[in-house]
């Protein structure tokens, strides 16, 4: 029995409350269980500077953060330099969220996604991904509104989630006690229609079987549909 209650199958309570902060775009605190991250959508009007000339597309990207006090033991701001996880956190986030939209319907706009986690307790990375989604949504809807875009750019929503083995069970949606001793980790991100967006699962000791992995998968897509669905209420 988890320390919630949950079943094995079960997400942790989720809640996504829109236009937390006045000045962003698009703004989301984000809450899975007791791990809250606030995602604003914040838009330039141009082109990252790598980008050629004559590229058409517009962009999204990511910056991810801990703050402070969001973990039991204060951790330091990364002011000069980020760590190798905040870098593939971020990149994670921006590449998840470039998959399900047309850059070519963004010409001349770049997105950038903000997640700032305040509480920690497992599962930041899949909680900034599903909070950044619906922050970029509410900043493109404002945009068409505007007239800055003539087409909506999404082609399906994305959602991400948690799983892993652990004490021998697979379970979704994983807390920070849960994570630290899964002998399986797992992120799963998928689009609406059921497309893999990324899928990294790790074995933290033994191997584990072709078996168990797919079990995995089909807990986070029942997982990701459900979260989906609860996009359409926000």
């Amino acid at each position: 029995m988890r320390k919630d209650n949950r079943g094995n199958n079960e997400l942790r309570p989720i809640k996504f409350t829109k236009d937390f902060t006045k000045h962003a775009l698009g703004s989301v605190l984000v809450e899975f269980g007791d791990t809250k991250v606030i995602t604003t959508a914040s838009v330039d009007y141009k082109s990252p500077k790598w980008m050629e000339e004559d590229d058409k597309r517009g962009w999204v990207t990511a910056e991810y953060s801990l703050l402070p006090a969001s973990t039991n033991t204060r951790c330091q701001r990364e002011r000069t330099k980020i760590s190798g996880r905040t870098h593939e956190i971020q990149r994670l986030i921006g590449r998840s969220l470039r998959a399900c939209v047309d850059l070519e319907k963004m010409t001349g706009i770049t997105i950038t996604i903000d997640a700032d986690v305040i509480q920690a307790d497992g599962g930041t990375r899949t909680a900034s991904i599903c909070g950044g989604f619906i922050a970029m949504r509410e900043a493109i809807q404002k945009l068409i509104k505007d007239g800055k875009l003539t087409e909506n750019p999404i082609i399906e929503p994305i959602a991400a989630i948690s799983a892993g083995i652990c004490h021998d069970e697979i379970l979704l949606d994983l807390d920070y006690e849960e994570d630290s001793h899964a002998r399986v980790d797992s992120n799963v991100i998928l689009t609406k229609s059921g497309k893999i967006v990324d899928f990294q699962t790790t074995a933290e000791g033994e191997p584990y079987e072709k078996s168990q992995m797919l079990e995995i998968f089909e807990i986070a897509k029942s997982g990701i549909n459900k979260i989906i669905d609860m996009y359409e209420k926000v």
